[in-house]
């Protein structure tokens, strides 16, 4: 499978990216408001993301024409920016990437836009809630499928379902390295866990059926029953005692 540890130098330098993620999210959050179009938080995110020294790792990645992922409502991953104004009432998740000196960190939020109705808050917060529990797992000598279980565990045990078409991934001098870290499956399995990994563990969470669909674009993954989704993501360090979160 070839699993990439990464030396402390390595590591040094995924944390200087992911304190740019992090900065970028905390800024487009304050931007994401009634009459604001995704474009525009493109617009900014791509500004912020020069303006620190780095590259968006998303633009021109297999093609995509933006800096940023923006998935509305229904929309699960992928969603390219457009000329919709956000409206109150609308959630939206918003997946960035930045690669600087050769590395790359990776992050997601999912927004509410003014005030949210009670089961997209509820989808929001239980969504944030099994990343971070997936997270937890992420010490050595745990299996990577501990992870995976503790995500659909939390998910499905609050009434939600667990895309499974869409995956985390391993993350370093690649966006995407091995191994995947699916959203669900049993504890247990797959490797072992090791200080050094460096993981991207993104549950997308549905408030209905889990299966999704590709827009004629190519690229806007949207939930099939139309029901709303939500999405989290942190870069992560497998720790000896506890994981280290790169983009917080």
């Amino acid at each position: 499978m070839g699993l990439e540890l990464k030396t402390p130098k390595e590591l040094e330098i995924m944390r200087r990216a992911g304190r740019v993620v992090a900065g970028l999210l905390r800024f487009l959050e304050t931007q994401a408001r009634p009459g604001v179009t995704t474009k525009r938080l493109d617009v900014l995110a791509e500004d912020f993301i020069r303006s620190q020294g780095a590259e968006p790792a998303f633009k021109g990645y297999y093609g995509y024409p933006a800096s940023i992922c923006t998935s509305v409502n229904e929309g699960v991953v992928h969603g390219i920016p457009n000329d919709r104004a956000l409206e109150e009432g609308d959630i939206v998740g918003v997946d960035v990437g930045v690669k600087l000196d050769g590395y790359y960190s990776d992050a997601a939020r999912t927004f509410a836009i003014g005030e949210i109705d009670k089961e997209s808050r509820r989808l929001v917060d239980a969504t944030r809630e099994a990343m971070r529990r997936g997270i937890a797992k992420a010490v050595e000598g745990n299996r990577l499928s501990d992870i995976s279980w503790a995500v659909q565990s939390y998910a499905e045990g609050n009434g939600f379902s667990v895309v499974r078409q869409y995956v985390g991934h391993g993350i370093g001098r690649n966006l995407h390295e091995e191994p995947q870290v699916p959203n669900f499956g049993r504890p247990g399995q797959g490797p072992r866990l090791v200080e050094g990994m460096t993981l991207a563990i993104e549950p997308m969470i549905n408030a209905g059926t889990e299966e999704v669909e590709t827009l004629l674009d190519g690229w806007t993954v949207i939930t099939k029953d139309r029901r709303r989704s939500a999405h989290f993501e942190q870069t992560v360090f497998v720790g000896k005692t506890a994981p280290e979160i790169v983009t917080e």
